[in-house]
């Protein structure tokens, strides 16, 4: 069943692919069929970024090539949520490696990792241009600001037991 869902996913992405009308500009559409890609798959696999080359008819080493320089596009599958940590310079100096640290420990992984049982990615951003509630912790679309460590626990601890898989 999963590759039959895998192969309507693979449809649709081709669909999408298609419906750029100007078969000399398919290099310049490259970022938003990645972006639609990730969106669908969760993150790119060797296998969508091969498809994707295919369909547009570039190389697959300028496919990988951008998928790797962007840092909003990830090779990896990532946890239901994403935990983003600012360490930009008004959240480090406010205390976000005190943040991150936590976020860590409560979590049992390292920045970059997703725990075991698929729930959380760790990662750490620059700047999410929100400087003065530094500093700040970010989990999926929510953005939680001016953050004490006692915070993050129980912030993790509600995602944690928020009752879904």
């Amino acid at each position: 069943m999963a590759c039959t869902q895998i192969s309507v996913e693979m449809q649709e992405l081709t669909a999408f692919i298609r419906e750029n009308p100007d078969p000399v500009n398919r290099q310049g559409a490259l970022i938003s069929v990645l972006h639609k890609a990730q969106e669908m798959f969760g993150y790119l696999s060797p296998e969508v970024m091969s498809h994707v080359a295919q369909e547009l008819q570039v190389p697959e080493s300028y496919v990988w090539g951008v998928a790797t320089f962007y840092s909003f596009f990830t090779l990896k599958p990532r946890g239901k949520y994403t935990v983003s940590v600012c360490m930009g310079t008004a959240c480090y100096v406010k205390g976000a490696q005190a943040i991150l640290d936590t976020v860590k420990e409560q979590l049992k992984i390292k920045v970059g990792e997703t725990t075991p049982d698929n729930r959380f990615t760790l990662i750490e951003t620059r700047c999410i241009g929100a400087c003065g509630l530094a500093p700040i912790m970010q989990v999926g679309e929510k953005v939680y600001g001016r953050l004490n460590v006692a915070q993050v626990t129980d912030i993790l601890e509600e995602y944690q037991h928020d009752g879904s898989g």
